[in-house]
């Protein structure tokens, strides 16, 4: 259907309020399709022609006004409504809609451990459509009435308080002003855990077969949620707007979570069937404080049109790293941010995709162009933004601010000149020109350091490449005089950077320091560089900085350097090799392993240095087993596993038998579920597991995840005919759900089998281009993700690029996935040519 463009919203925004949306659904009628019948009352503000949004399977009725409309009107999911006097309307819409299989609209799903189904609602952008008939843009917001018919020992949950109303039949009460994205319904016997706060209902929900484990972590969840939830409150002058807060943990879902006003969904991965890192535990906390931050921004007052999504999705991020911090024992938030989050960011940055955090109108014509903007510069990098805002401005100023914000604002619509408005009105300080400087602008600062003698001490020159103003702590390092492979933190000074400034200098008393550190403490979104003896000292002693989160700030830069060919990669895994093993900080070390794993091997590496490569990061996570303690060991058995090379009587595929076969692993955790299918897939892309084991696998565990898990070891089966079976589940099958799409592309690339694969580059561009346009843009996404070739050649290159300007264009979706992977490749091909390779 086409894009509703900006243009199209303004018009019927002018046209048009929203006053109710009835919504009936019957969740009785099989398993192809869903009832849907909806009442839209809304007003004509003038004489016009508009249209409604809806995309069922079969259009059974529609009437205006008590007037019939032909079915046959509907045109590619639009419902033209002519003739509109001013005053008053009734719309009807009853319709038979789809079931959605990749997290679209209403997905269902059925548990293959115990045979029940559950659906759910994920309605983001315009998703909604695939549910009910709508006005659908944000800026026209309404009351929802919803009522549900589901099997009888079903449990129904939607956006305000569900009551069961007679036999399988539902009704919720009514919301306050929503807009039609924010919708939510989840249905099926879910197990629950429910308990009361502040007044309120609170609930947690999960399918039944992860019942156990839920109840496993319940206590954990609601007590995050409930300090959070109490924090909010002591932040905020506006109340929670909604009358109750439930937590549903979803099959199958494409994101994190998404912050439907009184029910947040999240992808049932947050309760693990095995085992989980503490960084894992960590950010399902930031993405519970995350999702109940966007209650208020993002739900209480909701963009007014899609270029402002950043806001929503910045300030959440934002909020949700620093409440935890200060609400729970989790310390190490901001480490995690710098070591994960802030990466993401800055990696989409450098892309040529780029883009502001704040993109200017035009940049966002429509909805399709608008999915393009939720990356890492709209979460990790905006975020940033507004932690260098509250470093400039102060705390109390940025917090009146929002509450200025969402008074002004309440239950209706806002743009970033809105917010930064209200900001503003608390300040003497010039916030629009930071915002002009901050959000306005794409690629990242960066920062370098030059010290040099002077005469009553040292001078420090911070060189500035970029455009915007930088309120940064610098930190001053001296190898300690006890332990000269440790840093003791001689002095922490705060220097403001101007906009325009090429170069910023200090003289300082005494000798020079063995490292400066700048952006100590992580305050700022740049990219640092050392002078020459800092980073000579760091080679030395990186792993003795003394604080975990300045710890992070090196390995960033430390990552920037040998992306950017600055350093080789193998003086990446020296200091890898070097500082890892005695690292304590479960971020740093999942981090750290990831980046080394995936991108450092699997992409910088010509296959042989490879193969070092893989032996350093070996030995580097059996050093960490033996002297990490229980925060790193799970990491590092990951990656243990997936490092192991060799063949028949190499001792790495031995050790890997053993593990599988006894399900221990000298100094690392249980062997549970997720680790023997870990263990599996490795021996399969090795070649020392065949389908037989992986059918002895999924009958051991024959739940989702085992699914997942043997669809995923059949794709890495080295073999031409299970390699061309998995392509053509990929590309030409589209029965595939999305998780087990993820998961056979997942196993289907393999950088062992380059010569089995490589003859699938040249038709998969065209193949993916026709299967995003028949499947949409989750598949899209999944293919830019997760499909793309891994084979780092310049014919992939060129017949990639090839493809993105052939005449058969791509949906913005995938120009943009494919586009970004492509740079990525581009960027490996440099660091090789760097080295010689």
């Amino acid at each position: 259907m086409p894009a509703l463009n900006r243009a199209e919203a303004e018009t019927r925004a002018r046209d048009l309020t929203v006053q109710t949306y009835s919504l009936d659904l019957d969740l009785t009628r099989g398993e192809e399709v869903f009832g849907s019948t909806t009442v839209i009352r809304f007003t004509a503000l003038r004489d016009c022609d508009t249209f409604s949004e809806v995309r069922p399977a079969t259009l059974h009725r529609a009437v205006l006004d008590g007037r019939e409309l032909d079915p046959a009107l509907l045109d590619d999911g639009r419902l033209p409504l002519t003739g509109l006097a001013a005053g008053p309307h009734e719309l009807l819409v009853e319709a038979d809609m789809a079931y959605s299989h990749t997290g679209e609209g209403m997905h269902r799903f059925t548990d293959p451990a115990d045979g029940e189904t559950y659906l759910y609602t994920q309605l983001f952008m315009n998703d909604v459509q695939r549910v009910a008939a709508v006005f659908d843009q944000p800026d026209l917001k309404a009351v929802f009435e919803v009522t549900v018919t589901a099997p009888e020992e079903w449990t129904v949950l939607g956006n305000s308080v569900a009551e069961r109303t007679a036999p399988g039949r539902w009704r919720m009460a009514p919301t306050p002003l929503i807009s039609t994205y924010l919708l939510a319904v989840a249905a099926g016997p879910f197990h629950s855990v429910r308990t009361e706060h502040a007044g309120l209902p609170f609930g947690l929900h999960v399918r039944r077969s992860l019942g156990e484990h839920l109840d496993r972590d319940a206590g954990e969840l609601l007590d995050v949620t409930r300090r959070c939830f109490d924090r909010y409150h002591e932040l905020f002058a506006e109340p929670y707007p909604f009358d109750s807060y439930d937590q549903a943990f979803v099959p199958e879902f494409n994101v994190g979570a998404m912050e439907n006003p009184g029910l947040v969904t999240l992808r049932d991965d947050f309760i693990p069937r095995s085992a989980a890192t503490p960084t894992e535990l960590l950010f399902r906390a930031v993405v519970v404080a995350h999702e109940m931050a966007h209650m208020w921004f993002g739900n209480l007052v909701t963009l007014r049109w899609w270029d402002d999504i950043w806001l929503n999705e910045s300030f959440a991020e934002y909020m949700g790293y620093q409440v935890l911090t200060e609400v729970t024992e989790m310390t190490g938030t901001w480490t995690d941010f710098a070591v994960v989050r802030k990466a993401w960011g800055t990696d989409a940055d450098q892309r040529p995709s780029t883009h502001p955090v704040a993109p200017d109108p035009e940049q966002v014509p429509d909805t399709a162009s608008a999915l393009n903007n939720f990356d890492g510069i709209s979460y990790a990098k905006g975020a940033s933004a507004l932690r260098q805002l509250v470093a400039w401005l102060g705390r109390d100023e940025f917090l009146a601010g929002i509450n200025e914000h969402f008074a002004r604002h309440r239950f209706g619509n806002a743009t970033l000149a809105d917010f930064i408005d209200s900001v503003a009105a608390g300040t003497e300080r010039d916030v629009h020109a930071w915002a002009d400087a901050w959000l306005r602008t794409s690629g990242p600062d960066t920062l370098t350091a030059t010290a040099s003698p002077a005469p009553a001490g040292w001078r420090l020159e911070v060189g500035h490449q970029g455009g915007r103003p930088h309120r940064i702590g610098i930190g001053l390092y001296d190898r300690a005089a006890a332990d000269p492979g440790a840093l003791v933190l001689r002095e922490r000074i705060t220097m403001d950077i101007a906009a325009t400034a090429v170069v910023e200098k200090r003289e300082l008393d005494g000798p020079r320091p063995d490292v400066v550190l700048l952006n100590d403490g992580d305050l700022s979104y740049t990219k640092i560089r050392f002078d020459e003896r800092s980073w000579e000292t760091l080679a030395d002693t990186l792993g003795g900085v003394p604080d975990p989160l300045n710890r992070a700030v090196a390995w960033n830069a430390a990552r920037d350097l040998v992306r950017d060919a600055r350093i080789a990669p193998g003086d990446y895994l020296g200091l890898v090799d070097r500082h890892l093993p005695g690292e304590s900080d479960p971020a740093i070390v999942e981090g750290v392993l990831k980046f080394a794993r995936t991108v450092i091997a699997d992409q910088f590496l010509a296959p042989g240095p490879r193969a070092d490569a893989l032996a350093l990061l070996s030995r580097a996570t059996r050093a960490l087993l033996a002297t990490g303690g229980d925060l790193t060991a799970l990491a590092a058995t990951r990656v243990l596993v997936d490092s192991a090379v060799g063949s028949a009587g190499d001792q790495d595929v031995a050790d890997l038998r053993t593990w599988y076969d006894t399900g221990a692993i000298p100094g690392g955790p249980a062997v549970d579920g997720e680790l023997r299918w870990r263990l599996l897939l490795r021996l399969t892309v090795l070649g020392h597991a065949d389908a037989k084991d992986i059918d002895a696998e999924l009958a051991r565990d024959p739940s989702a995840k085992g699914r997942e898990g043997a669809a995923r070891c059949r794709a890495a089966l080295p073999h031409p005919d299970t390699k061309r079976a998995a392509y053509d589940a990929l590309l030409h099958d589209d029965s595939l759900s999305n998780y087990l799409f993820v998961a056979t592309a997942q196993g289907f690339w393999q950088p062992e089998h380059e010569d089995l694969v490589s003859s699938y580059v040249e038709p998969f561009f065209p193949d993916a281009i026709a299967l995003a346009a028949r499947r949409g843009p989750a598949i899209a996404d999944a293919l830019g993700r997760y499909a793309f070739p891994s084979i780092v050649d310049q014919r992939v290159l060129t017949l990639g690029r090839e493809a993105l300007d052939g005449e058969v264009a791509p949906i913005p979706a995938v120009q943009r996935a494919f586009a970004d992977r492509l740079d990525d490749l581009s960027r490996a091909l440099r660091v090789r040519a760097a080295q010689g390779a």
